[in-house]
């Protein structure tokens, strides 16, 4: 007997995995998650955590996937800079002059003496940078959330403007 899952059972699946018929709050809340990981101080753990998020809420695994992947590589240096510097502020931690140069350099001419500089001159900065992107993770998804949901509603009218069109004009 054939044990191998039909089309239709896989298409189930499918179906039941990405929530494509989630409301439009649920979709944008999906998104908004990803954004919230995509720049949280989680850094490697990002799209596991997202995906787990995913899963324990039953929200859609492609706009958490989305909202993850936001984080394009050209905005995550300023982003986390700036997050750092932010959350150094915030708890009154001193950005140590030159730091910025020294990374730069090092990153420009890697080495094992390097990396290690690099570590010793930002460990007092680990709890500035967690604070730092974690605050700004959480303003992120809160706009991901709010403009998500306008686009998304707006787009279901417009959808449901059209079909409604086209069925007045037979």
């Amino acid at each position: 007997m054939d044990q191998r899952p039909s089309a239709a059972s896989a298409g189930r699946f499918f179906h039941r995995l990405l929530h494509t018929h989630d409301t439009p709050p649920r979709t944008a809340a999906a998104f908004a998650i990803g954004v919230f990981f995509g720049f949280s101080p989680f850094l490697g753990l990002h799209t596991i955590l997202g995906l787990g998020a995913a899963f324990a809420l039953r929200l859609n695994r492609v706009a958490v996937l989305i909202g993850i992947y936001s984080n394009l590589p050209w905005i995550l240096p300023p982003y986390y800079t700036l997050a750092t510097i932010a959350g150094a502020s915030l708890l009154g931690v001193e950005v140590p002059p030159g730091l910025l140069g020294e990374l730069r350099d090092s990153v420009a001419h890697p080495s094992w003496s390097a990396l290690r500089t690099q570590a010793q001159a930002l460990a007092p900065l680990f709890w500035a940078f967690f604070l730092g992107s974690l605050l700004g993770a959480i303003a992120l998804a809160v706009v991901a959330y709010h403009v998500s949901l306008a686009s998304i509603v707006a787009h279901r009218r417009r959808a449901a403007a059209h079909h409604d069109q086209q069925h007045t004009d037979l």
